[in-house]
């Protein structure tokens, strides 16, 4: 039986700097994307790929501040740029894939715009810490709380003043046995890009989206516990996970368990704005079952499949 991956692709992959921007400059950077699955799809896996989308919901809430500031058009809300991201981005990953797929005859891609539900009580949503969008001055400051008085701003270094929205932990994907469903027919599933939509359920049950930023990574973890796939695979900036990293003892790690990845995370080796989140996501994964966490960077992630390079983190249990 084929086991099922889970794979988050960092948003860094799809714009790699502020060159790259253009949709232009995204398709192209989404064929190398969609060659390293053609890869991976070559092992026999079942694949679900998830994305980042920070830069891309930069771009499109400056577009829709710029809009408001010359036009007077309506501000978009953070969660509508996050839905319109995970369908701009997905389509870019989905065409370029199935482009690909059609030449061999295989399966086909599709992606699934994705909610996520969060706890309407969550406590980051009391202290929101996220900075989105530009910069304001005081005076657009003040403008802003005055058409919406539930903003937070924070002051940034002389710099001007920033929106601040929480980033509450995920509960459910509320759209996770629809992803389930499309693995078993032997589609490839792009899903809860951007971490997904922020989700709450009103009092009648209903789901009403929140301006709020989920980690990708565990909403991907999340994902990747709730579809029981075995493997969940982070890609990053580096080939392997190191601990003493950019100090004389440096070291690399290749297979480790969760006894001994927890004591790394404890001793304070994972920066908290970098690698800290995906070792949290991997180490809550692997606790509610799953087989092994790889982490490794994008163009390693076939090699790292086959067990030739990249930190896997197992879960001797299983």
């Amino acid at each position: 039986m084929k086991e099922l991956v889970v794979v988050a692709i960092g948003g860094n992959s799809i714009i790699k700097d502020n060159a790259s921007q253009s949709i232009e400059h995204q398709a192209e950077a989404v064929k190398a994307v969609a060659d390293t699955v053609l890869a991976m799809l070559a092992s026999d896996y079942h694949l679900v790929l998830t994305h980042g989308n920070g830069p891309q919901v930069g771009l499109d809430l400056r577009r829709a501040e710029i809009a408001h500031e010359c036009e007077g058009l309506p501000l978009t809300p953070l969660a509508n740029c996050v839905a319109d991201t995970q369908g701009g981005i997905g389509y870019l990953i989905q065409q370029a894939l199935n482009n690909r797929l059609a030449h061999r005859g295989e399966q086909k891609a599709v992606t699934v715009v994705t909610q996520v539900e969060v706890d309407k009580n969550d406590p980051g949503f009391a202290h929101p810490t996220k900075p989105i969008g530009a910069f304001f001055s005081e005076a657009q400051r003040d403008d802003l709380r005055q058409t919406h008085p539930d903003w937070h701003f924070v002051e940034d270094a002389g710099r001007g003043y920033r929106r601040v929205v929480a980033s509450p932990e995920p509960k459910r994907i509320v759209e996770a046995e629809a992803i389930k469903a499309l693995t078993r027919q032997g589609f490839v599933v792009i899903g809860a890009g951007g971490g997904g939509i922020p989700v709450v359920r009103s009092a009648q049950g209903d789901y009403q989206s929140v301006d709020a930023v989920i980690d990708k990574d565990l909403s991907t973890a999340l994902l990747a516990r709730e579809i029981h796939a075995d493997i969940l695979a982070i890609t990053t900036g580096v080939e392997k996970v190191c601990i003493h990293f950019g100090q004389p003892r440096q070291q690399a790690l290749g297979t480790v368990n969760i006894s001994d990845m927890t004591r790394y995370m404890q001793e304070g080796h994972f920066p908290p704005g970098s690698m800290l989140p995906k070792i949290v996501a991997s180490l809550e994964f692997l606790r509610h079952g799953g087989r092994r966490v790889i982490i490794t960077s994008p163009d390693c992630l076939p090699a790292a499949l086959r067990g030739e390079t990249g930190t896997h983190i197992v879960n001797e249990g299983r």
